[in-house]
């Protein structure tokens, strides 16, 4: 038996199947996603790249169905999240970004319209058949933030607290101050 996440249906025929596909792939499972990841970390030593970054896990949770009565309106509720390596754009040092995605799409062929769905997203499908695994791949990418940084202060080089790095910075009118402290005195 393949592996439905990397099957082709149409839309309706995932819809009307009421498929659930469980996710559970490595991250190098996924080239564009993999390749986006692979440019980011080049900028660093090849010391500071994990061996295993491709062999991250992408798990979640892919449903199918119609939203309406009629079996005309494919939907997919799709959940998916993956802690991929990324480079801080502050510091320049690897960390872990976690990568989460959870969205409801409608499905449509370019000729539909729908009106009403509004806690969905429409995706005008340009071909009738559809691969899971290319769906979860394009809502990872768009889930990579512009630029990737620490959240915490403490674990970002560049956000050090002010006290250290206030020691080692000189300001143009120390001498100055000095100066001005010997004149009162």
């Amino acid at each position: 038996m393949g592996n439905p996440l990397r099957d082709r249906r149409t839309a309706a025929k995932w819809a009307a199947a009421g498929q659930v596909i469980e996710i559970n792939e490595k991250l190098g499972d996924f080239e564009r996603l993999a390749a986006i990841v692979e440019t980011d970390l080049a900028v660093l030593e090849a010391g500071n790249i994990r061996a295993d970054w491709r062999e991250q896990r992408v798990r979640g949770e892919l449903r199918f169905g119609f939203v309406d009565a009629r079996g005309s309106l494919p939907a997919l509720v799709c959940r998916a999240a993956v802690t991929v390596d990324a480079v801080c754009q502050r510091c320049l040092e690897a960390f872990q970004l976690p990568l989460e995605t959870e969205d409801k799409l409608l499905l449509l062929g370019a000729e539909q319209t729908v009106e009403g769905y509004n806690e969905y997203e429409v995706w005008e499908l340009e071909e009738a058949m559809l691969c899971p695994a290319d769906i979860v791949e394009e809502l990872l990418v768009m889930a990579l933030p512009f630029s990737a940084m620490h959240t915490e202060v403490a674990a970002c080089r560049a956000l050090s607290p002010r006290g250290e790095a206030a020691l080692d910075v000189t300001t143009p009118f120390a001498a100055l101050r000095e100066q001005m402290a010997e004149d009162n005195n």
